[in-house]
């Protein structure tokens, strides 16, 4: 069933675009997690900075088959919408992305079969109320060639945006689309994995491609709402090192934008940054800052402080949250096996505190989720001593000691999210208003 989406949240977004293209220094956030504490906190920095809230989903977290967060598309809108509704955040201010949304979680079967699981989550997302809808069947599937020749690519996600079209009733809001997919591989950047912008001619070519791809399928219409295109910056980070973002480097695509019939850059990987990256990446027309792996890392940051906090309030009966988690990990490997490698010792630190996060699977597991709440449960009762504050919270001792803040998990997690968030949202206009814009 069609769930209804405020229409002005796409339209907000468009004028944004627009607005960037024209030299003013606005851009959006696009956070991608299902984590609540984590929605929270984006959703938070949002309303309070005057922003709109991007929420995006992969293909691999959300889908028909439940992702690796157990959840359908609906279920991960109303998740959301329920966050934004309890913090206060106006309705017309949420717009939820799709992120990849092609064949990747099928990639295994025949490109048929593939397509016509993607078709289905394609359509899923849309009656769920997503509006902003990322195109990508750049993925190999089985029986495909070694390199996926654009005008495949291109046709493939008409194939998915022909779906998303036909599913809506004719006085839904239309979705926007972003096309493109030159991004890192999965699990990040490789050790000696050389970072260079997208070539603007790359970018053309894509263009061009998928507006071919579109039309033949009598879509001009809808390829006018794509406004996004997804390019290299030439910024990553892997494991253990962050490749930051040059502004020179990239001029190239600077001016090419203007070429791209108003749409603008996304910039995925953007993660650990420096905070002025954020907003020369804004005046460069990269206008959708893409994190995630940094939002967790930093709720992960949060997490374990709090571990060590209770390990040293409570002793013995403290729940072990770090122990607990590094079993889940080994008993579950499948989300960070291929992704880290050195001798033992190295491997086991990255399982907990790599750049690229991959511990951010196991968050649901339900032997991590009962040691969440025990942890949660008992430090939320007891006194929290000030000297421990200080050695484990440090960022936010003088709140807590001067009893400015009552000292509670949720709000102390969130507070380390919002730290991490912070450089995206002061990269863009705080003042912007869909009053004024829409």
């Amino acid at each position: 069933m069609f769930t209804k989406a405020p229409p002005s949240s796409a339209g907000f977004a468009r004028a944004v675009f627009a607005a960037n293209l024209a030299g003013a220094p606005m851009g959006l956030t696009a956070v991608c997690s299902a984590h609540p504490l984590v929605l929270r906190a984006a959703l938070a920095a949002a309303r309070e900075s005057g922003q709109i809230a991007l929420i995006e989903a992969t293909c691999n977290q959300v889908n028909q088959d439940g992702g690796y967060t157990g959840m359908q598309p609906a279920d991960f809108v109303a998740r959301v919408r329920g966050i934004a509704a309890e913090i206060g955040l106006p309705a017309d201010r949420l717009l939820l992305g799709g992120d990849h949304l092609g064949p990747q979680p099928w990639r295994n079967l025949p490109a048929a079969d593939a397509m016509k699981n993607a078709v289905t989550m394609v359509t899923a997302y849309v009656l769920a109320g997503f509006q902003k809808i990322h195109l990508d069947c750049s993925m190999r599937c089985a029986g495909d060639p070694e390199i996926l020749p654009e005008a495949i690519c291109a046709e493939r996600a008409a194939t998915l945006a022909q779906a998303a079209e036909a599913a809506l009733p004719e006085s839904a809001p239309r979705p926007i689309y972003v096309i493109g997919t030159e991004v890192p591989p999965p699990g990040g950047m490789g050790a000696g994995h050389k970072i260079v912008p997208t070539d603007p001619a790359h970018v053309g070519a894509t263009w061009r491609a998928h507006k071919d791809a579109f039309a033949a399928l009598g879509l001009e219409a809808a390829f006018a709402r794509v406004c996004g295109i997804v390019v290299q910056p030439g910024l990553d980070f892997g494991n253990e090192s962050v490749v930051h973002f040059a502004p020179d480097a990239a001029r190239g695509l600077t001016s090419k934008a203007a070429s791209l019939n108003g749409a603008v850059y996304e910039a995925h990987s953007t993660d650990y940054q420096r905070p002025e990256a954020y907003a020369a990446l804004v005046r460069g027309h990269f206008a959708i800052l893409k994190v995630g792996p940094a939002a967790t890392f930093a709720l992960r940051e949060g997490l374990y402080a709090l571990d060590m906090l209770a390990g040293e309030i409570l002793g013995r009966k403290a729940p072990k949250l770090r122990s607990v988690l590094e079993t889940e990990m080994l008993a579950n490997p499948a989300h960070w096996q291929g992704h880290y490698s050195g001798d033992a010792d190295h491997v086991a630190w990255l399982r907990h505190f790599s750049w690229s996060d991959r511990i951010r699977y196991y968050w649901t597991a339900p032997a991590v989720e009962r040691v969440l709440e025990a942890l949660f449960e008992a430090l939320d009762a007891c006194y929290w001593p000030q000297p421990l504050l200080s050695q484990y919270l440090p960022h936010d001792v003088d709140d807590l000691a001067s009893g400015r803040a009552r000292p509670r998990c949720a709000d102390i997690v969130t507070r380390y999210v919002r730290r991490a968030l912070a450089p995206y949202y002061a990269a863009s206009d705080p003042h912007l208003t869909l009053e004024k814009e829409c």
